[in-house]
């Protein structure tokens, strides 16, 4: 097998699986421990995994987010449920913020049907989907482009945004940790804050499994966001946390609120 295809199927088993085990991919592809810590190293250069001992995990770090490429591959399912409730916030004629992000990239693809609409957007997946689509004025913000996020960061990105002003913005996270949310790329978090200052409502969409998890950055306090949607009932005393704030979730799976 080549190099090139060998770190594909590793790819592919950590979408499935979410970590792996340097002897087991030994055995499994029939090459040396050292071969695989080689593969390893690669990919965890290119920002697809982070090595753990022993092994490699694609879950995500207080400093580590792994690669657009793989998290546009999980949790379908989850994403379009919280995508059908976060479509009911918004109405035609609206001015949408969406920030970067997989979750993000398939609501921005399904914004179509609320048009007419503007979209302010750095997530490159949803300006590929809503460039040319009647009824939709999109608003492409510039900037460094990443590869491992799908988006476009920095200065640029965060200047283009101080001119504008949305109806909503939908900020997702890859962790929240008692009331507070978190990102571990400095870039990324700034963009999120500049369009959450600039939105008059703001929206936090988040899976469940990222309850309870923290990352190097503080993005903001849940209690500044005017909506939180996940996609299935978190861990008990995260819910207990949330209810005694007085801040209502709404559980997409279960298409009713909690608070």
């Amino acid at each position: 097998m080549k190099r090139s295809d060998r770190q594909q199927a590793i790819t592919d088993l950590l979408v499935v699986e979410g970590e792996v085990d340097l002897d087991d991919l030994a055995a499994r592809f029939g090459v040396s421990r050292m071969t695989i810590h080689r593969d390893l190293d690669d990919l965890e250069a290119a920002g697809v995994l982070r090595k753990i001992r022993g092994g490699a995990t694609i879950r995500a770090g207080t400093q580590f987010e792994s690669d657009f490429r793989i998290r546009e591959r999980q949790d379908s399912d989850a994403k379009s449920a919280m995508a059908d409730v976060a479509l009911q916030l918004v109405e035609p004629g609206m001015t949408v913020m969406i920030n970067d992000g997989s979750m993000a990239a398939t609501l921005g693809q399904r914004l179509i049907e609320k048009r007419p609409l503007t979209v302010i957007t750095n997530n490159a997946a949803v300006m590929d989907a809503l460039r040319g689509e009647a009824g939709i004025t999109l608003i492409a913000l510039g900037g460094v482009y990443s590869a491992k996020f799908n988006a476009y960061l920095g200065k640029v990105t965060e200047d283009a945004l101080a001119g504008l002003r949305a109806d909503i913005a939908f900020i997702s996270t890859p962790a929240v940790s008692g009331l507070d949310v978190f990102h571990m790329d400095d870039p990324v978090l700034r963009t999120k804050r500049a369009m959450m200052d600039h939105a008059a409502t703001r929206c936090l969409i988040v899976n469940h499994a990222r309850f309870g998890r923290a990352a190097l950055h503080r993005l903001a306090g849940l209690d500044e966001f005017d909506h939180i949607i996940t996609d299935a009932p978190p861990a008990d005393d995260t819910r207990d946390v949330l209810s005694r704030a007085g801040l209502t979730l709404t559980i997409a799976n279960a298409g009713k609120t909690e608070t």
